[in-house]
């Protein structure tokens, strides 16, 4: 069986997608399909069902899934012990990220490690913070940073920032203050956000209640949260760094909230039963040196 089978395997199955796994791999998706047709071919059995331009796996890729992962697994474990013996760092983080992380952290401190590394290249995938943790479970992902804990006994989480958190409204909404947050309209993460956890915690604390019908509109992202408060659709709770421009510029104001902990934690999150390549570990012990001076 080819190693090589296996891996474009592994990454049609995470991405759930041929097209999206060829421009993961820089491979064409006929060379994809013909790489999956050959391993199908081989263990006499179907993949991936094909319906219309979405696929599904079957349950022989349930049972491939996990085999296919610890072979590419022992074959990283070796080429780390080599890398380690002649000092090298080498090979792709691919790390599954919740959206402020992801965007506003990530990219920088990758850059900062490439630039240490060359021969390291990065993958971040964007997601919300229940499906960063599903993909660490499921094996996916070796690595997901998230905002908040699990408390999942089967993770290994480590805090490496401390996010701030602040309470924005538009410059075109009345000036107003913590006692008349109850009756303007609200913006909301989607359920399975940390961030929105986070808020509906502070609002608590301040109480504030969060009321069906002042829910202005739940957004899928911390940019579309963004554009709705540029355009004056409310108030929301959103990480510090993610409209420091937007503050700066005067288009958005804060409004102070009387709660003890306005911050949450950023946390890289790794399964107990799968040894982290010695790349991510050396991307971790940088962050949490470039974050700590």
């Amino acid at each position: 069986m080819d190693i090589h089978h296996l891996k474009i395997f592994i990454a049609v199955h995470r991405n759930s997608s041929f097209s999206k796994a060829s421009q993961e791999l820089h491979i064409s998706q006929p060379t994809i399909s013909e790489h999956i047709k050959n391993l199908e071919n081989e263990l006499n059995c179907t993949l991936f069902d094909r319906l219309g331009r979405s696929i599904l796996p079957t349950a022989a890729a349930g049972i491939l899934l996990p085999h296919a992962l610890q072979v590419v697994d022992e074959l990283n474990k070796l080429k780390d012990a080599v890398y380690k013996d002649n000092n090298q760092i080498n090979g792709e983080l691919i790390i599954s990220a919740s959206t402020i992380p992801g965007t506003y952290l990530l990219p920088r401190l990758a850059a900062t490690f490439k630039k240490k590394h060359p021969h390291t290249r990065f993958q971040i995938l964007i997601n919300d913070t229940g499906e960063s943790i599903t993909r660490v479970l499921s094996h996916e992902t070796h690595l997901a940073v998230t905002g908040g804990t699990t408390k999942n006994s089967a993770l290994n989480e480590t805090v490496f920032f401390e996010d701030k958190l602040i309470c924005v409204i538009s410059r075109n909404l009345p000036k107003s203050d913590q006692k008349d947050l109850a009756s303007i309209p609200v913006l909301l993460r989607e359920k399975g956000s940390g961030t929105r956890q986070t808020m509906e915690e502070i609002l608590a604390q301040a109480h504030i209640p969060l009321k069906e019908k002042n829910i202005a509109a739940i957004l899928g992202s911390t940019a579309a949260i963004k554009e709705a408060l540029l355009a004056g659709l409310g108030f929301s709770i959103i990480s510090s760094m993610a409209v420091k421009g937007e503050l700066t510029t005067g288009q958005l104001h804060q409004i102070p909230l009387d709660v003890a902990c306005m911050t949450r934690p950023l946390v890289f999150i790794s399964h107990k039963k799968r040894t982290l390549p010695h790349h991510y570990q050396a991307f971790m012990d940088m962050v949490t040196e470039e974050l700590a001076r």
